[in-house]
């Protein structure tokens, strides 16, 4: 369970959790959210308004006369910087000024240039906006889990941008969780705890954060970000009044309660690199001015984070960098009592523990990178004391291991996608829980009651809506609780899903996702949509999502490259895509793409990419490296200015990811990562038509990345293919936080796309096979 509670401090950041509700609109379940902002139909005047307004912008940020339909040219102030022998160069360095008048000038200027130049694409994009909307059920509920004598719960209503997280009241608090599918089937009044679209009213940005209610249900801690610049604040609400109390905090990265339903544990942000670094204690109707402090991590590398075991019994804080981690403990009914460490930490040792009686359950890579299971004495769990359960075996990485009263469940990786075994206590007997797609995603969903009899999880794939399952333990059964319903005439027997293998240049074989309608006449003239990541160690999911129907339905063959540097293969293969082996991270994509064209799925001079955040990082690689193998390029939020970044220590997430990227302050590294940074590779060349996006409120990738790559790409670039750059002034890293505003944005982005790859509207209601123009 703890094993991937970093992700939030990483370019990889988790609105994959926290936007779960949506997961079936928006494209892929990836580590960012889109970023482009919605631009509507505006009324006659108020375009003439934004024409006057893109003409005097444009004139501020450049010398040159400008007419409506060119793009906007940034000035150039050149800047040097010698390193290692090389001297950096970079013109547009004074992009960084935030509070400049001419960067605001600039990107209001590429915003009105790219609505003018996207205009004739406005009925395509509400044409493709109303099918991803027909096929999502706007008024719907999640299902219910039981935690402490209630069912949680959360809703959405038709027209209403966020979620209402709600609970009933169980019939029976001690019943151990029990299998039920809806709330309706729940007797008892709904309690709304809180209602996001009221939180958000007259906020341009709304999210909620990390949250967590007491013991005896009458405190509900939580946490929301008004910006996008995930920086949360904490507040605490009394259940039973609906009331907030005074106590708040800022910069809070995680929360958890003790047993006496008084105290909470949080941890906080610096103030510059946003490292969670800090732990207090804070007792309930007190200034958290005078909460005392419990632990400070000084390593740089390092992010704290605070939570409770599933059994009750402790509360733990968790410190981890991208190679090491470290767990400590402390009984949750003393607050006041002392902190306990199950291993010290030791460099490019990982663990994890779980607990249950007398013994932590460990999931370690001591032994191998693949991970092992061991069990550890609560009263004595330091590494000598360590007892092997499960070894470490080279091609089955253990994922994680969940933890029950009666039974426990192991999360493997086998042939890149997750498998669970259930293993009882009573008599150690295993069962493996089975899917019945090539190519799919499952994970635990909710297993919040220790003394449970059904392990719930969740299985999807490219084809297969998002299911909620509950396996009986006992029985060896797993019983469906809901599948989303997916309406506008979605039949998943009209599609084909498959996964095939490239062969990457050193003989890696990398696994592809992909699928496609039934009737696509001829597959080799088709056009294709490759999607990839490969960073992290995010294990890239074969989900489904209702905002890839009108694509497909349109001819498209959609794929998912699941690259080194992801994690579909265990840590291992994130290994092989990190450091000095990342580049395998960017042929290891153009691979997939090759193999693709070259075996009859896609044209090749057909193919569109996709990737966010590290995922930017990729396209802005491949598209430097292989410009003439891609039509059309969609870079979200993209980490492209790798160089300048990472030498910048007083940045978020720069000293952490030294582990990811590499220190470019030492000669190896620095000659490395500067082969491949995409702002310092691109050269005079034709390149493919882009669209980049960001927001201007990112906290990961900073505004000023995509822009100077923008801005150095429309000086170098020999062709005349679009390249369209948007900022979403109101958003961050997980761009806009309405839901609707994200169908828009993924319209927005497919009507794009189409129009490069040629693919014509289809009469009718939209669901078709493309044709070229």
């Amino acid at each position: 369970m703890w094993s991937k509670v970093l992700k939030t401090k990483y370019r990889a950041h988790n609105f994959f959790v926290m936007c779960v509700t949506l997961s079936t609109c928006l494209p892929f379940p990836i580590p960012y959210n889109r970023a482009l902002p919605f631009l509507p139909e505006r009324p006659r005047s108020q375009m003439k308004r934004a024409v006057l307004i893109a003409l005097m912008t444009l004139a501020a940020v450049s010398s040159e006369a400008q007419t409506v339909n060119q793009p906007p040219v940034a000035k150039q102030v050149h800047t040097e910087r010698t390193l290692n022998g090389v001297t950096l160069t970079d013109d547009y360095a004074w992009l960084r000024e935030r509070d400049n008048p001419d960067v605001k000038a600039y990107l209001d200027a590429e915003n009105a240039y790219a609505e003018q130049m996207t205009a004739s694409l406005a009925p395509v994009r509400q044409k493709l906006y109303e099918e991803i909307v027909s096929h999502i059920k706007e008024t719907d509920d999640t299902v219910p889990y039981l935690k402490d004598g209630y069912y949680y719960y959360t809703r959405t209503e038709k027209g209403k941008q966020y979620v209402i997280l709600c609970r009933k009241k169980a019939p029976h608090a001690t019943t151990p969780m029990s299998s039920v599918g809806n709330p309706e089937a729940i007797p008892g009044p709904e309690q709304v705890l809180l209602d996001v679209n009221q939180m958000a009213e007259g906020q341009p940005f709304m999210a909620v954060g990390p949250s967590s209610v007491s013991d005896d249900g009458n405190w509900l801690a939580y946490t929301t970000d008004n910006v996008g610049f995930r920086q949360y604040r904490l507040h605490i609400r009394d259940l039973r009044t609906g009331k907030d109390l005074p106590d708040t905090a800022e910069r809070v990265t995680s929360v958890a309660w003790t047993s006496d339903n008084k105290t909470l544990f949080y941890t906080v942000e610096d103030e510059v690199q946003k490292r969670s670094y800090r732990l207090y204690r804070h007792a309930v109707g007190t200034d958290t001015a005078h909460d005392p402090l419990v632990y400070e991590e000084a390593d740089e590398r390092f992010n704290i984070d605070t939570n409770r075991t599933r059994s009750r019994e402790f509360v733990t804080l968790f410190i981890g960098s991208h190679t090491t981690t470290e767990m400590r403990f402390l009984p949750a009914a003393k607050p006041e009592g002392e902190w306990r460490t199950i291993e010290p930490r030791r460099d490019n040792i990982e663990y994890y523990a779980d607990h249950r009686g007398d013994l932590f359950y460990i999931r370690a890579n001591d032994t191998a990178q693949t991970f092992r299971i061991v069990t550890a004495p609560v009263a004595s769990p330091s590494h000598e004391h360590w007892k092997e359960l499960i070894a470490a075996r080279k091609d089955v990485p253990v994922e994680d291991i969940d933890v029950f009263q009666n039974f426990y469940v192991v999360t493997e990786r086998l042939g890149g996608y997750p498998a669970f075994r259930v293993v009882q206590f009573a008599d150690s007997s295993t069962k493996q829980i089975e899917f019945p797609e090539p190519a799919y995603f499952a994970g635990g969903h909710a297993n919040a009651e220790f003394n449970a009899a059904t392990y719930r999880y969740q299985y999807q794939s490219l084809i297969t809506p998002p299911s909620v399952y509950d396996y009986l333990v006992d029985m060896h059964r797993s019983t469906l609780l809901k599948q989303n319903e997916v309406p506008g005439g979605f039949d998943r027997n009209n599609y084909v899903s498959e996964r095939v293998f490239a062969t990457a240049g050193d003989g890696t074989k990398i696994p592809i996702s992909l699928f496609y309608r039934k009737d696509v006449k001829d597959k080799a003239k088709a056009p294709l949509y490759l999607y990839g990541y490969g960073s992290y160690g995010y294990p890239l999911p074969a989900s489904f999502s209702a905002a890839r129907l009108p694509i497909a339905d349109r001819g498209v063959i959609v794929a998912l490259a699941h690259i080194r540097g992801g994690g579909e293969l265990g840590k291992p293969w994130h290994d092989a895509g990190k450091m000095m082996e990342k580049k395998n991270t960017f042929t290891d994509f153009i691979a997939a793409a090759e193999y693709l064209v070259a075996n009859g799925y896609g044209a090749k001079d057909r193919v569109a990419i996709e990737g966010g955040s590290a995922g930017g990082l990729l396209m802005g690689a491949v598209t430097n490296m292989r410009p003439e193998l891609f039509k059309v390029v969609l870079a979200q939020v993209p980490f492209v200015d790798v160089m300048n970044t990472m030498l910048d220590p007083s940045l978020p997430l720069t000293v952490p990811e030294y582990e990811e990227w590499g220190n470019p302050e030492h000669e190896p590294a620095f000659h490395y990562m500067l082969s491949y940074s995409p702002y310092d590779n691109i050269a005079k060349k034709p390149y493919p038509a882009m669209l980049v996006r960001t927001s201007f409120d990112d906290s990961q990738v900073m505004y000023w990345e995509p822009a100077k790559f923008v801005a150095k790409l429309r000086t170098m670039k020999t062709d005349q293919n679009p390249l369209v750059f948007y900022t979403n002034m109101h958003a961050g890293h997980g761009g806009s936080s309405g839901r609707y505003d994200r169908y828009h944005e993924v319209a927005f982005d497919y009507a794009f796309m189409l129009s490069q790859l040629g693919v014509q509207e289809p009469a009718g209601n939209g669901r078709g096979t493309a044709s070229a123009k």
